[in-house]
């Protein structure tokens, strides 16, 4: 891959106040196949082969016009591609440039005007902008700019089937960017704290037999099958389960109270026996901390950490109807 990027020295570092003039989104390249080229050399990619680049830094948009209708293009086709070319090449450099890739929004700003690529290589851009400081794909604090953490209202911006286009939800980007949190998210990451706090003090308070049946109900909407009776007589363990699509055996074994001496002895028993998959130790009350060895096949869950898992399998209520 050829490095198209001039030699400009240090990046200037980016300005806190964080207020382009205009949010575009660029696709780059065709299924973004620019893409890996233009982010690993900092660069903001560009096609329209059959457009010169003379004429398009010229200004002459006739003649750019007549050019596209020669390509083919209809009368639609043909405005939308020049308006593409007019703000690829006249945006100035305060202008926000914002791709979608590698599971990420990445953003940049442009650093002086258009270069064309000399000759082009085949199937490659045909110019390209350099960019202030290279693309970004985490905001302001450092925080990733995911996909999969961002409305789905702007990430189907990447379904944009020509190159440029404003952003509908540019409010909400640049929110993101900035490291703003919405009141509404603060609001309700408060109430499910709350909602965590208060329910791991609830599971502190069940009898062993209701803390076992809550046990087997969160892997039973989990996808485990039980292959055995809940607790009862048997010698090492209260439950074996089947997970069906990986086909994995899970030992578990639960307490409401547990000591350090107790789980080691469990997991002793779980090395011994060497038909299971995994080894799940829960407990909820303990007059110290418990430490698990650090181990892919070993779980140990606290009081918090089934409170986390009841309330993602939807039985908060349960635990509140076993409260007195």
């Amino acid at each position: 891959m050829i490095d198209l990027r001039p030699e400009t020295g240090q990046a200037e570092p980016l300005a806190r106040t964080f207020a382009p003039s205009v949010v575009r989104y660029i696709k780059l390249g065709r299924g973004g196949q620019w893409s890996d080229q233009a982010l690993d050399q900092g660069i903001i990619t560009f096609g329209y082969l059959k457009i010169e680049h003379v004429v398009c830094m010229k200004g002459d948009w006739a003649l750019a016009r007549q050019q596209l209708a020669q390509m083919g293009r209809r009368s639609g086709g043909v405005s939308n591609g020049l308006r593409e070319l007019r703000e690829f090449y006249e945006l100035p450099n305060d202008a926000l440039w914002v791709t979608c890739a590698r599971g990420h929004f990445w953003w940049a700003f442009a650093d002086g005007g258009v270069v064309e690529i000399e000759p082009p290589l085949p199937g490659g851009p045909t110019r390209y902008r350099s960019t202030r400081a290279g693309w970004s794909n985490t905001d302001l604090n450092g925080e990733p700019l995911t996909v999969r953490s961002l409305s789905s209202a702007l990430t189907s911006t990447a379904n944009y089937q020509m190159t440029i286009c404003a952003v509908k939800q540019a409010n909400y980007l640049l929110a993101r960017i900035r490291g703003e949190v919405d009141p509404l998210r603060t609001k309700a990451a408060a109430l499910i704290k709350d909602q965590r706090d208060l329910a791991s003090q609830m599971i502190c308070r069940l009898d062993w037999r209701d803390f076992e049946t809550l046990i087997d109900l969160i892997f039973a909407r989990g996808g485990w099958q039980r292959q055995s009776a809940v607790g009862g007589n048997q010698a090492d363990v209260d439950m074996v389960l089947t997970q069906p699509i990986t086909n994995e055996v899970a030992w578990v074994q639960v307490k409401s109270r547990s000591t350090q001496a107790e789980l080691d002895d469990y997991v002793r028993r779980f090395h011994n026996d060497g038909s299971f998959d995994r080894c799940f130790f829960i407990y909820h009350s303990t007059p110290k901390v418990l430490r698990m060895p650090d181990s892919a096949d070993l779980h140990l869950w606290t009081a918090e950490r089934v409170a986390n898992a009841a309330i993602e399998a939807g039985l908060f209520r349960w635990l509140v109807e076993r409260m007195h």
